[in-house]
């Protein structure tokens, strides 16, 4: 199971919307993820040490360096398939990685 942790201002809307794109298309595509949200003021350090990737909605600056992989996540918002299937790629070749494949 891959831990995946998408952040958005407020924690409920944007990032609940990636979580759910996220966990379905993986599916699709064979893998078990689980998405869990936050607001972006509430990752530090620590938390993001439980997870093996973030998906950010937007390139923020965090106060620290991410150590783990990040996919950006945003163009998932457009709804538009031609934009979501690079993150979706870029999600897929990373949990490759996390699994040495």
């Amino acid at each position: 199971m891959i831990k995946i942790l998408a952040a958005c201002g407020a924690g409920v809307n944007t990032s609940h919307q990636i979580k759910s794109a996220l966990e379905n298309e993986m599916k699709k595509r064979g893998y078990q993820v689980s998405v869990d949200t936050t607001m972006i003021k509430d990752i530090n350090q620590d938390k993001l040490g439980h997870y093996d990737i973030f998906a950010q909605i937007a390139n923020t600056d965090l106060g620290f360096d991410v150590t783990i992989p990040v996919v950006d996540a945003g163009a998932i918002l457009y709804r538009v398939p031609a934009m979501a299937e690079p993150v979706y790629q870029d999600l897929e070749n990373k949990i490759k990685e996390l699994n040495g494949k």
